[in-house]
């Protein structure tokens, strides 16, 4: 069966779970409540997209929108792919659904940032069109 991709529309304890499973995959953060997922799904400038295979959540890509002076941005976030479904196109079928949704909302463009040490994850973005965009990015710890 093909990947689904959807927008959340809701939180559960399935999707609770899911994320806490796959979130070590990617970040040492603390996994995200319910009330914090929730604050992404229900936000009028964040999109919570959801890569299914055979009905179960297996990848998750935020899409974060704002508005500056020069235009409406797009940025993607935190994109997880649950390492037992790799190799199956979800990173791409999450990334194109995060673009087509920043089109259709008037974005100038998509921006993303990614580790050199995720080769795969670099080599997909290369193959379906970002451009690595010579800047500083910074980081001021909170």
């Amino acid at each position: 069966m093909p990947v689904s991709i959807d927008i959340a529309t809701t939180v559960d304890d399935e999707l609770v779970a899911t994320v806490a499973r796959i979130l070590p995959q990617l970040s040492s953060s603390p996994p995200p409540s319910a009330d914090h997922l929730r604050a992404i799904v229900d936000g009028p400038d964040t999109v919570l997209f959801l890569a299914r295979l055979d009905g179960a959540v297996v990848g998750v890509l935020t899409l974060a929108l704002y508005r500056i002076p020069t235009g409406m941005r797009a940025w993607i976030e935190d994109v997880i792919v649950d390492d037992a479904a790799a190799r199956q196109g979800i990173g791409e079928a999450l990334s194109r659904a995060a673009i087509e949704e920043a089109r259709r909302r008037g974005c100038k463009d998509v921006r993303l940032t990614s580790r050199p040490s995720r080769e795969g994850a670099n080599r997909l973005y290369r193959r379906i069109g970002f451009e690595v965009y010579e800047t500083n990015v910074y980081k001021f710890p909170l």
